[in-house]
């Protein structure tokens, strides 16, 4: 079974969204159309759902990379909840918790046993 941690490794953000949109176009037009497209395969199927969290997953982290990257050229709090179409508490609090997930993360992997 295709999962988003094994997809994650195989695609890049640009990769996987093409790869997205080929099958969520195909699933679209067998729906709509009888002229012989074939439905998603139960494969398929399961490997748009997990395409769809690797492109959440990437998007996010190009997020916190362009929210660090304002923070450095000076950007204050107010503008870079404006950006993301927020407020300023919820863009420091949602850009806090990621780092803290990050460190989780790390902190997690490094106690696994080789």
């Amino acid at each position: 079974m295709t999962t988003p941690d094994d997809l994650e490794h195989q695609h890049t953000l640009s990769t996987a969204t093409t790869r997205y949109d080929d099958l969520r176009m195909r699933d679209a037009l067998a729906s709509m159309t009888d002229d012989g497209n074939a439905p998603l395969t139960r494969a398929e199927s399961l490997e748009l759902l997990a395409l769809s969290e690797v492109v959440i997953r990437k998007a996010g982290y190009g997020r916190q990379s362009m929210v660090r990257s304002a923070r450095s050229a000076g950007a204050s709090w107010t503008q870079i909840g404006a950006a993301l179409g927020t407020t300023k508490q919820a863009a420091w609090e949602a850009h806090n918790r990621w780092l803290e997930d990050q460190a989780r993360l790390v902190t997690d992997t490094s106690a696994e046993p080789d």
